[in-house]
């Protein structure tokens, strides 16, 4: 009976020793102590396991479990690092962490800061900015950047540079060259971002019965997705239905 009794609170115990040595959200302490059993082998599956295999799949698991318990915990880790030790890197990721956060504004002018000098042609620091741009509803500054990128910069032309033209030219209402790049980024992005943008800009465009096809087509590809990774997909399914007006 105690050996019953004992074994799970040393296994809680241990997991909770882990969470405070390893710097985990301390929300999963609670998740260990207050669901006996089951909340120890959640944190096994998405914590543990994932350090352990070093797998991508097992990886994005527990990077999006973590992002699901402490959405804020990458942007305050950034912004630490980048107070005790300002360098372009740490600018770089706090930057992306402040778009990930939806502070656009911040993510600008961290990114433009940091192109300077020696970075000043730096293809993520430039396209980071032309996105954050963009979300700001400044395309017509984003395109001179996402030109230069992609023409005259090596290594500048990418994919995620395809899809930023595409929402710029959109913005800008130059269809044709939309289309375009729009078209090079799905061919060249994995995921279903540049699906669903491509298809929101058809159907806006009123091409419907094409960007019928490709939400057709995101089902399709939804209904073989892991569960576990199906939000995202899901969202870029929407967003092109919503352009629809469909569910």
């Amino acid at each position: 009976m105690l050996f019953g009794i004992g074994l799970p609170l040393l296994f809680a115990i241990l997991l909770c020793v882990h969470v405070v040595r390893t710097g985990q959200p301390l929300i999963w302490l609670s998740v260990i102590l207050f669901l006996p059993g089951l909340g120890g082998v959640i944190y096994l599956i998405v914590v543990v396991l994932p350090s352990l295999m070093g797998g991508t799949g097992a990886q994005r698991l527990g990077q999006a479990a973590r992002q699901t318990l402490d959405p804020h915990r990458e942007y305050r880790e950034a912004k630490a690092a980048h107070e005790d030790a300002p360098t372009v890197r740490n600018q770089s990721r706090l930057a992306a962490a402040s778009a990930q956060m939806g502070r656009h504004e911040d993510a600008e002018r961290l990114y433009a800061e940091a192109a300077h000098g020696v970075h000043a042609e730096d293809p993520v620091l430039l396209l980071g900015r032309a996105n954050a741009l963009i979300e700001l509803g400044r395309a017509g500054e984003a395109l001179p950047v996402l030109e230069r990128l992609t023409h005259q910069i090596e290594g500048g032309h990418t994919p995620g540079a395809d899809l930023a033209l595409g929402r710029a030219y959109e913005a800008l209402a130059r269809p044709a060259e939309a289309d375009r790049a729009y078209r090079a980024a799905v061919e060249r992005l994995p995921g279903l971002e540049p699906i669903g943008r491509y298809a929101a800009f058809m159907a806006r465009t009123g091409r419907r019965a094409e960007a019928q096809d490709q939400v057709a087509e995101m089902d399709r590809r939804l209904a073989k997705t892991n569960p576990r990774f199906r939000k995202e997909g899901r969202a870029w399914r929407d967003l092109a239905a919503q352009a629809l007006g469909r569910p």
